[in-house]
């Protein structure tokens, strides 16, 4: 671009204003800024390779050029980073958070502490704030764990349940109850 007018300031810094409207601004350290001929969009390359630019609708949007990452943040609050690994983090302005890892794994943390993972091939565990767990399979199995047992039902209705001291517990459709010690010994069979 066509210089229109050159500034050299007494601290090193120099200005240049072009043609077309554009700043450009250059400091002895390194960095330099660019005001758009809008006069709202503004980039600064720092010494260190990082770069911030402000878009007219007040974005912005930082690359750490070390971390080969970038940090936008939205007018509205969200913040979106980009990491190199492909792994993307969304922080909602109500304190939720959604990653996206480079597997495409989304796990979803929300602020009364619960937590949410979706997994690629479809599986979805959920974390509550006690603690306990509920696993959903693609096949429709289910599973409930909690501090006390962990429990798995069956599309069919079969539900199996192991305790804490090993005992099991299957409970069948047709009403059968099948109860195991922990060495996995027969202790009751209701067979129908």
């Amino acid at each position: 671009e066509e210089i229109q007018r050159e500034t050299a300031y007494p601290d090193g810094k120099v200005e240049k204003v072009l043609k077309n409207g554009c700043h450009l601004i250059f400091f002895p350290n390194g960095t330099w800024k660019k005001v758009g001929s809008d006069g709202k969009t503004v980039t600064i390359t720092f010494f260190n390779g990082d770069v911030k630019q402000i878009m007219p609708d007040q974005t912005v949007i930082y690359y750490y050029a070390d971390a080969k990452t970038t940090h936008t943040t939205y007018s509205d609050g969200l913040e979106v980073l980009q990491f190199s690994n492909g792994q993307i983090e969304k922080h909602y302005p109500d304190g939720k958070k959604e990653i996206t890892f480079p597997d495409q794994t989304i796990k979803n943390l929300f602020t009364d502490g619960q937590e949410e993972s979706i997994f690629p091939d479809g599986t979805i565990v959920r974390v509550q704030r006690d603690g306990s767990k509920t696993i959903e399979f693609n096949n429709g199995q289910r599973e409930l764990h909690t501090s006390q047992f962990k429990r798995r039902e069956y599309p069919d209705g079969t539900v199996k349940t192991v305790y804490m001291n090993g005992q099991q517990e299957t409970k069948y459709v047709s009403g059968r109850v099948r109860i195991k010690d922990k060495d996995g010994n027969i202790i009751m069979d209701t067979k129908l």
